[in-house]
Formats: structure tokens, sequence, C-alpha cells
């Protein structure tokens, strides 16, 4: 299990290491509402990740606050608009080894933050309180 607060202590990303830190994070399903080849992580029903399965390159993609994404996308060559999603919002990260996996790992905590951040007040309640049952189990 990944500690969510030291991103520094996960492992090399690949599609495994990924699905297990998303699954980590409380409040998340994983689906697969686009058929066999996309996989879709979503906190509290509402999509924070997807990443085809296809096998021809590992990407994923997240959402982004606007500004951080277009400097995101200047800084880094493998950090591209969202690939059939919302460009202002969502960026496409291809994982090859150019960007260390410590920030891999926070581009994707980011984005579930940001989507829980705009939950409905009920389902943010619902998510604090499964955060605060997951303390209490890892204790």
């Amino acid at each position: 299990m990944y500690d969510r607060h030291d991103l520094s202590s996960v492992h090399k990303m690949n599609q495994e290491t990924l699905r297990d830190y998303c699954l980590s994070l409380a409040g998340v399903t994983e689906e697969l509402p686009f058929g066999p080849d996309i996989l879709v992580f979503k906190v509290m029903g509402k999509v924070f990740l997807l990443t085809p399965l296809d096998g021809a390159s590992f990407t994923f993609n997240v959402k982004c606050d606007p500004e951080i994404a277009e400097d995101l996308r200047s800084r880094y060559d493998d950090v591209l608009p969202g690939f059939h999603m919302n460009k202002k919002h969502w960026n496409t990260v291809r994982v090859n080894g150019s960007i260390p996996s410590d920030l891999l790992f926070s581009f994707v905590k980011d984005s579930y933050d940001l989507v829980a951040k705009s939950l409905i007040k009920s389902l943010k309640q619902d998510l604090e309180d499964m955060k605060g049952l997951q303390r209490i189990e890892e204790q």
C-alpha cells in the first residue's frame, strides 16, 4: 500500500503501480465504461484519470488546473493536451522515463484532489468519512 502523504515512497510507475496507487486513494473505483481498452478511475463517481490498456504505449489522462496544465506542457515534452478530452482542463502524460515517477504520481494525486474538491457537499462529507476510516485502518 502506498503512503498517500509521501509520494517519494512510490515505485517506478507502470500500469500496475498506477492502478494500485489510484485504488489506494479514498473513494476510488475503477471501471471500463468505454470498452475493455480504457481503464477509468473515479472518485465518488467523478472521473479523475483514464489510461488506455491497448499496450501501444503507456499514457494516462489527468485533470489539471488550466494554468498549471499549460505550464506542465511547456516544461515537459511528454505532457500534452488531453487526448479526446477538454484540452483546457486535461493533460495526457506519456510515461517513458523522461518524467520522474514521484512527479507522475503527484499529477495523479493533484487530479484526484481537484476532482474531489469539485464534489457536491454530501459527497465531500462521505469522502472525508472514508478517509477517516482509512486512517483508522492503517493504525
